[in-house]
């Protein structure tokens, strides 16, 4: 079933380009805002960030849209966009509150307990509150344009299925994680190819050096060209990445939901003398 589901991935991407068109859009935002960071620092990259993940959410659910009906051009892109951007905004908006709701609480409990806000110990805490929520609650948004469900029923149905079908579940987040660390690294491999006689001097670094070698040392090292190698790279990443985990996300999620549907317990009653229903 897992594997059935990233072939019949690959042969949507091969069967409807339009699918290619969200890992487009995002690669361009990446690389304009890679771009824009080292040129005019985070001021406006953080409000680029905002814009950019609006617009692969639309996109998004526009591709969800186009693989349901199983054909589609740009317009039906746009307008599944269009019908199911809130369906998958709202709920992601609710997810990242919850979460951020949640560490919230438990730094106030901890204060009030005489333990300070360590900020290592709350970054740590965040993310082993954010892994298993996000593990839940990973197929919201399939499950809001398949499914035609509302804000809180995408979230209830996307737990409900990592929980009945865990196994299934768990085989397709390995594989997902092997296609990204496959492209990643091979894009990694570009990457230092393309800038190896600016790397090299790395090479001759001892421990203590390489121990001590910041992140904005290597940006001064690669210089510019490093910086538009890496835009490059970003492109092509998310041009990769993004149709074909989302495009195998929405098949697995269509081959699971169909052997997990919600069956309804029936209610039990009886009608009286004037025809009204009485539910035990």
């Amino acid at each position: 079933m897992v594997l059935t589901g990233l072939k019949e991935a690959l042969g949507l991407l091969r069967r409807i380009p339009v699918l290619w068109v969200p890992g487009l859009v995002t690669g361009l935002l990446a690389a304009i805002l890679w771009l824009v960071y080292n040129a005019q620092g985070s001021f406006f990259a953080t409000r680029l960030l905002l814009i950019g993940s609006l617009i692969a959410v639309f996109f998004l659910a526009g591709s969800y849209a186009v693989i349901g009906n199983g054909k589609g051009g740009i317009a039906e892109l746009f307008t599944g966009g269009v019908r199911y951007f809130f369906r998958v905004l709202l709920p992601l908006l609710v997810i990242i509150f919850c979460t951020v709701i949640l560490v919230a609480l438990v730094m106030i409990t901890l204060s009030f307990g005489g333990m300070p806000a360590d900020p290592e110990f709350l970054g740590v805490f965040g993310i082993c509150i954010t892994i298993p929520v996000a593990f839940l609650t990973f197929f919201f948004d399939t499950a809001a344009v398949f499914e035609d469900r509302r804000i809180f029923d995408s979230v209830r149905r996307s737990i409900e299925l990592v929980t009945v079908r865990s196994v299934q579940v768990f085989k397709f987040y390995v594989i997902s994680a092997a296609v990204f660390f496959a492209v990643t690294f091979s894009l990694m491999i570009v990457w230092e190819a393309a800038l190896y006689e600016k790397l090299e001097p790395l090479t001759h670094f001892n421990e203590t050096q390489i121990a001590a070698f910041t992140p904005e040392q290597l940006g001064g090292m690669v210089g510019a060209d490093g910086t538009v190698i890496t835009a490059v790279c970003l492109f092509f990443g998310f041009l990769v990445l993004l149709p074909i985990l989302s495009t195998y996300k929405a098949c697995f999620f269509r081959s699971v939901a169909e052997g997990s549907v919600t069956v309804e317990q029936p209610v039990t009653g009886e009608y009286d003398s004037k025809g009204r229903w009485y539910k035990y």
